[in-house]
């Protein structure tokens, strides 16, 4: 029996950190890291919710990992934002972000207004956005130090050309025109929120989910 601290040939070989390109589309996981604030008043509960020292705005703290293709197991890391004292845009765009996801996880296109759609789009608790899996369309800026770094601001919904490929396995796609995507169209059926991919169980353990078939989709 080899020792892990003396023989390591099987350690696993250095992956490349080069930034994935502006605009690439992957599937992704995301898992919300806890910050301990809760606020029942605006139903922020379970500890999910973290508060900047700085500056007192309160987001959600996310890590997204790629599932599938040349990038899998790529982490990346964003916020969501909550609450800013500069006023109620941050906490907009973190909502309509979270929209976008819920709409691209559960196969729901942005203009249905059908009472199933609404439902697809409510939680109960941002535990059900922990291990989320949807379609990212992946950025590029600047972090503190003014140095790049990957984000993900935007996720792929239902009706846009790169969304049924990508959710239905092709991994990912660099940034093409939708005519090239249009000319092999894929059908793809609706995902569950929690679901975990195969490919991707080996990159980290995802909380238990809640028992129970999601309201959503009763």
């Amino acid at each position: 029996m080899s020792n892990n601290w003396s023989d390591f040939n099987d350690a696993e070989q250095q992956q490349s950190f080069d930034l994935i390109p502006k605009g690439t589309v992957a599937k992704v996981r995301m898992t919300v890291k806890p910050g301990g604030y809760d606020d029942p008043s605006q139903g922020w509960l379970g500890g999910y919710a973290t508060q900047s020292f700085e500056t007192g705005s309160i987001f959600l703290a996310c890590e997204f990992v790629v599932l599938e293709g040349e990038y899998a197991r790529r982490k990346l890391w964003s916020n969501i934002g909550l609450y800013s004292s500069k006023g109620p845009t941050w906490g907009n765009m973190g909502r309509t972000f979270v929209r976008a996801a819920l709409n691209s996880a559960r196969n729901v296109r942005p203009d249905d207004n059908t009472p199933q759609a609404a439902a697809a789009r409510r939680i109960q608790g941002f535990h059900e956005l922990d291990g989320l899996e949807f379609v990212a369309r992946i950025d590029i800026e600047k972090d503190g130090r003014g140095e790049a770094k990957n984000v993900v601001k935007m996720a792929v919904e239902p009706g846009e050309p790169e969304y049924a490929p990508t959710m239905a396995g092709a991994g990912f796609i660099p940034n093409r025109t939708a005519a090239a995507l249009v000319a092999s169209p894929t059908s793809v059926p609706p995902v569950s929120p929690t679901a975990v991919s195969s490919a991707a169980a080996p990159v980290s353990a995802q909380r238990p989910a809640v028992s129970g078939k999601p309201v959503w989709a009763q």
